[in-house]
């Protein structure tokens, strides 16, 4: 403190003494205000001076002790002068707490005779405190301070600091968020919704799992590789017509894409003409069936194997796992529950019209489906079906005197047998139909019972699909045409929230080639120089700003906003500071777009 400045003997005191750079005037006035006759302020404000033996020079009065309990009203402070009313008062900048350790007790002191003229020596402390951060000035003024109790009524002048309430600098949130969340009646325009992101990422997550060793699988299948399998190990195996059978999850060596692959154990291909099916199968697309990429046999797994390639659709379930299948028992309420996996009907009028959809698909060609089965037909996302493992019971059972026509009799009767297994919630349900058709009149509509009768009825010229669709009626195929047309709204909303995502990555993109660029056309500093410097400070105003506080600034609504004008070339004007803060420049985002264009350009043409 510059109270330490006055010259004293160096046998008294131990203190180092620091002395200010000062014109022989500042020294006059100095040795003039530090006189020794001056009562320490210590001593005025907390009743004592805890460097009185430690070198300070100020006078002390003695202590007076007395052998009387001390009172429990407060003592009448001294009178004061106007100028020592007029002293500066010490206003803390950071809230303390009360310390437990009670402060020593000191008797009041007569009023001095003399107060202080100035008090320029509390300037530097002021200064002192201003450079700290207010954590740890509080931690520093409670430990030289640790004795002093603020709320002490007893010190002789409590009563007059008591009335100074200290103020306290509001230091900002520590929160490390982009912006302020936005309500829930404005959703988000700039990304996509948290349960399609969710969605994606799962489906993502699941084409790219790692393979677990110790399935004893080949390296390399006929141009795929990454072989995993799909279906978890059961004890009892069900068998693929009289084979049994097994999925993989392969990545095709040709085009980098994941693709499903069935493959049939032991089986012997006799007529090479049974992959002709395939080939007609292969130029069928249509939303409700897994496309057939391709066929061959195999003996890497040493057997022959027969390897039917499809559309891999990642987190998918069949319909015997999602609605017929047992679940365990969940503990809801306070007890164990069973879960209903009864079907709604709108649901299965939805089932219905795909399935109906795809079958007719498939008959158009001239082929039937024969795979209408509960563990076929996969749930690919909400109420969307797909049937596959097509064309692989054109191979197995081929039969070049094949009667088409009665084939395709068999897929209705085989749509109907779904229906009935649906509603039932049971594969066997047709085994018992009269209990089938019981419940089914209970739970569904009559419609659903009179299409179910009908598909299972016997084979006629007057049964086909097109039959059936007019069962189903035009108001649900309607309904149905309906909400497909909403889906794809609500995706094509979604897409809107990443549709500019792809522009702000180019313009980053050229950020990164141009900003910090070492060296370009024999220039060292090509890329802090001319135009290139305006885009460093651009730079720095979209990503490197600070608050009041010398805090990074996190804001990614500022980053969108800056990006999306400087794509569009605003006439927009913005103050761009240096670092060292000596020189601005006021510009607008079309003379950054020009500028960002004439580097990158210099950039491409040099590449070339």
């Amino acid at each position: 403190m510059a109270y330490f400045s006055n010259s004293r003997p160096q046998s008294s005191s131990s203190a180092i003494k620091i002395v200010n750079p000062a014109d022989n005037e500042d020294k006059a006035k100095l040795h003039k205000r530090d006189s020794p006759q001056r009562q320490c302020r210590n001593i005025l404000i907390h009743g004592y001076c805890r460097y009185q033996d430690r070198g300070c020079i100020y006078y002390h009065p003695p202590v007076e002790t007395s052998n009387n309990p001390p009172r429990s009203e407060s003592p009448t402070p001294p009178s004061l002068s106007a100028q020592a009313v007029n002293a500066p008062v010490f206003v803390p900048n950071a809230a303390f707490h009360a310390i437990a350790t009670p402060p020593p007790t000191f008797a009041p002191s007569p009023s001095p005779s003399t107060f202080y003229q100035t008090h320029d020596e509390y300037d530097n402390y002021g200064d002192t405190i201003s450079n700290h951060t207010p954590q740890l000035l509080e931690h520093q003024l409670v430990n030289q301070y640790q004795q002093v109790d603020y709320e002490d009524h007893d010190s002789p002048t409590g009563n007059f600091y008591q009335s100074q309430r200290a103020t306290f600098v509001k230091q900002p949130l520590d929160y490390h968020l982009y912006s302020h969340p936005t309500p829930d009646a404005f959703p988000s325009t700039h990304f996509i919704s948290d349960a399609v992101r969710e969605e994606l990422h799962k489906r993502s997550e699941a084409s790219q799992l790692v393979t677990i060793p110790g399935h004893n699988l080949p390296d390399e299948l006929q141009g795929y590789h990454s072989l995993a399998p799909l279906e978890p190990p059961v004890a009892e195996r069900r068998k693929f017509f009289s084979w049994y059978s097994t999925v993989y999850r392969a990545t095709s060596s040709n085009d980098g894409v994941v693709y499903a692959l069935r493959r049939v154990e032991n089986f012997r291909l006799m007529h090479q003409a049974a992959f002709g099916a395939i080939e007609t199968w292969s130029r069928i697309e249509h939303p409700n069936i897994a496309r057939v990429r391709e066929a061959f046999t195999s003996r890497a797994f040493n057997d022959n194997s027969l390897v039917v390639a499809y559309d891999y659709y990642p987190n998918a379930q069949t319909l015997f796992e999602i609605h017929i299948k047992q679940k365990p028992p969940v503990f809801q309420h306070g007890r164990l529950s069973t879960v209903s996996t009864a079907l709604p009907e709108a649901t299965l009028w939805s089932y219905i019209i795909q399935i109906a959809s795809s079958i007719k698909a498939v008959h158009e060609v001239g082929l039937a489906v024969r795979m209408i089965d509960a563990t076929k037909i996969m749930v690919t996302g909400k109420n969307r079906i797909r049937i596959g493992s097509c064309g692989i019971a054109d191979v197995l059972m081929y039969d070049p005197r094949l009667d088409t026509a009665m084939v395709q009799q068999e897929d209705l009767t085989m749509f109907g047998r779904l229906i009935f297994a649906l509603c039932c919630n049971n594969l066997a349900a047709m085994n018992t139909l009269p209990k089938a058709i019981d419940m089914m009149g209970r739970q569904y509509s009559a419609d659903v019972k009179t299409l179910a009768l009908y598909l299972i009825s016997k084979p006629g010229s007057h049964k086909n699909i097109v039959q059936v669709i007019d069962m189903i009626g035009t108001n649900r195929l309607v309904c149905e045409m309906d909400e497909t047309h909403n889906s794809v709204n609500r995706l094509e909303a979604e897409l809107m929230g990443e549709l500019e995502n792809g522009r702000l990555v180019r313009l980053l993109c050229k950020f990164g080639f141009i900003n910090e660029r070492p060296v370009f056309a024999r220039e060292p500093r090509w890329s802090e120089t001319g135009d290139r410097y305006i885009i460093k400070l651009f730079r720095d105003y979209v990503f490197h700003q600070v608050d009041e506080n010398g805090n990074p600034v996190i804001n990614l609504t500022h980053v969108l906003a800056c990006l999306n004008k400087l794509d569009a070339g605003t006439d927009e004007r913005i103050m761009l500071v240096s670092r060292d803060e000596q020189s601005c420049l006021v510009v607008s985002y079309k003379d950054v777009k020009a500028c960002i264009d004439t580097a990158f350009g210099d950039l491409a043409r040099a590449s070339r």
